[in-house]
């Protein structure tokens, strides 16, 4: 039996899934574990995993069922005591699992664990943060606020990871699902992921059900890993900010007591100004992109 299951959803990234698989068997070295790939029917060559790596288990789906519901398929398959979830535009550093399990294994009431996530630059990105409010749309780690002024003090609040020393583990609301580690006995606890989060949100989700089963959700520096943002999204830019803004408002509704429910319209309006002003921005920026490269074009020319 595995000592831990690596589950890996991919969407047409497999350059990077390649590149990701070699850094997790480096970084296992003798550790027993079993990688658990689920594809959401790819159009780059997915079998090309199969030919480096035939030790793992690779499930082509029909068509893109979504993040949540991908997860949920692989942890069918899945046996072991730990849990790791990983998204194929990552790699992981070297002794990147044994801090982790060591951790889990010295704390029983933690039921997640998030390592350190750095930007392919090296900065850390934000990926522990407190539970969103109203604010986290004007203040999220990748608003337009934020951008402008990042140590403004709402975005600091959020963003867990400032607050750290880079060392120490700390507890924290929720953490990324681009990678975390979580405990068999606690999943089986507070279920699966919640497949109406067809992507994003849905790991702020399982760790808010977490701590509501009394399960900690733990940062932990010590263990780090690169993720390079956005390379599944890009191929599907209008729909994952579509989806984006959809599991915004599904959190909210699901976890917005009923003496609130009154917001319920306001929130609806609010998602669908940041919505359009999100994709009118988005468009701005391709309409950049596409003048800068043809005008590289006709000064080579």
């Amino acid at each position: 039996m595995s000592l831990l299951d690596i589950i890996i959803v991919n969407y047409n990234s497999t350059d990077y899934l390649l590149k990701c698989l070699k850094s997790v068997y480096d970084s296992l070295q003798e550790l027993p574990a079993k990688v658990l790939i689920q594809d959401n029917a790819s159009e780059d060559g997915v079998g090309r995993v199969k030919e480096k790596f035939p030790q793992v288990v690779l499930s082509k789906n029909i068509y893109n069922i979504g993040f949540a519901r991908a997860i949920n398929n692989a942890l069918k398959q899945s046996d072991s005591p730990y849990i790791v979830l990983l998204n194929p535009d990552s790699y992981v550093m070297d002794d990147f699992f044994e801090p982790i399990l060591r951790y889990m294994e010295e704390s029983p009431d933690v039921g997640i664990v998030g390592p350190k996530i750095l930007d392919h630059d090296g900065s850390v990105q934000g990926s522990a943060r407190t539970f969103p409010t109203p604010l986290t749309a004007l203040f999220g780690r990748s608003s337009l606020l934020t951008r402008f002024f990042p140590n403004n003090p709402f975005t600091c609040g959020n963003i867990l990871t400032t607050r750290s020393d880079g060392k120490t583990s700390m507890e924290v609301d929720w953490v990324s699902g681009a990678c975390l580690a979580a405990r068999r006995r606690a999943v089986d606890d507070v279920g699966p992921m919640d497949e109406r989060f067809f992507m994003y949100w849905e790991d702020a989700d399982w760790c808010k059900r977490m701590w509501n089963k009394g399960w900690k959700v733990v940062y932990l520096p010590k263990a780090s890993v690169v993720h390079y943002v956005g390379v599944s999204s890009k191929h599907a830019p209008r729909r994952s900010i579509f989806e984006f803004h959809k599991s915004s408002y599904r959190l909210f509704d699901k976890y917005t007591k009923a003496n609130l429910r009154f917001l319920k319209p306001f929130a609806i309006a609010g998602l669908s100004l940041r919505l359009c002003f999100v994709l009118v921005s988005n468009w701005i920026r391709v309409l950049y992109r596409r003048k800068d490269v043809v005008s590289s074009k006709r000064l080579r020319e």
